[in-house]
């Protein structure tokens, strides 16, 4: 079997090529190195293909989709604060990037299409928690609301050309390798901040919860899905909610350091609390996450000191 990875040398991609190279796919890895990084594909250079493009540029997706078995898409604009700071640029990649990864599909042999959605964005302030994939969409960001019309586009290309889908919606996904220095990744940011003896950043007052999920239980839950029969929107969570002042106790556990903390105004755009229940995905899928918070903090933490 044949898979292309959009967005590949990514943080989620870099550790679904591997995953899937278990698999014994063959791989064909799409990045523009914009946020990607070569590094995350230093062990598995030699054993896949890489091509450097942008998923907005229709000739080159185009000519990579041709003899592909199974879409995995993951390239996108993934920070909701620079959502908010530049809503064009988010929707040029996370919209019209899709539609051309679509518009390319359509003309193809492609079996399956894996999306890679948000959980963490797409609900906006749900009223009861965890949410389900029946709770109402109401994105608060421009990131949101980008990925929710993604999705309509995918359920569209299913009716209109039969094409073979499943949405992933995962809740805030962590772990190694994950950039310390963008504006999303929480874990990774304060494990660099105090890697480097730097106060942690609290945006608002600390008690806004988030759903974290361990980068390789993301990347089970898509080759389950690419092996599924289900056409259908999954969450990818554990159903727990974190506060930022109990994942900082977490972090603070695991590398024995008392973090300095300084206190900022919210950002607009971030949701104050979320968790998604996966029950879907365990019944249609078989995935449930496995990788306990501590224990996957311990993991990134490990992997930030070797680096």
């Amino acid at each position: 079997m044949k898979s292309l990875v959009t967005g590949g040398a990514g943080f989620v991609g870099s550790h679904l090529i591997e995953r899937l190279l278990l698999e014994k796919h063959s791989v064909v890895c799409l990045d523009d190195f914009s946020s990607g990084k070569e590094k995350n594909l230093e062990s598995i250079r030699d054993k896949i293909k890489i091509v450097e493009g942008d998923i907005r540029d229709i000739d080159i997706v185009q000519k990579i989709v041709i003899d592909v078995d199974y879409v995995f898409h993951l390239a996108a604009q993934t920070s909701v604060t620079r959502s908010v700071r530049e809503p064009q640029y988010d929707a040029s990649v996370n919209i019209e990037g899709t539609i051309n990864l679509l518009e390319a599909i359509k003309e193809c042999s492609v079996k399956r299409i894996i999306f890679m959605s948000t959980g963490g964005a797409i609900y906006g302030e749900p009223i009861s928690l965890p949410a389900t994939e029946s709770t109402m969409e109401e994105p608060i960001s421009p990131y949101g609301l980008s990925k929710l019309t993604a999705e309509k586009y995918l359920h569209f290309y299913s009716k209109a050309y039969g094409l073979s889908y499943v949405i992933l919606r995962p809740a805030n996904i962590y772990g190694p390798r994950q950039d310390p220095h963008g504006e999303a990744g929480v874990i990774s940011i304060f494990l660099e901040k105090i890697k480097t003896n730097k106060p942690l950043e609290i945006f608002g007052d600390g008690k806004d919860t988030r759903d974290y999920v361990y980068v390789k239980d993301i990347a089970e839950i898509c080759i389950n899905a690419m092996n599924s029969s289900q056409t259908d929107v999954f969450n990818a969570g554990t159903g727990n909610q974190t506060s930022l002042l109990e994942l900082i106790k977490t972090i603070e556990y695991v590398t024995k350091v008392e973090a300095d903390k300084k206190f900022c105004d919210p950002r607009p755009g971030d949701v104050h609390y979320i968790a998604l229940d996966s029950l879907k995905a365990y019944e249609k899928l078989g995935w449930k996450p496995t990788t306990d918070l501590t224990i996957g903090i311990h993991k990134t933490w490990d992997w930030f000191l070797t680096t």
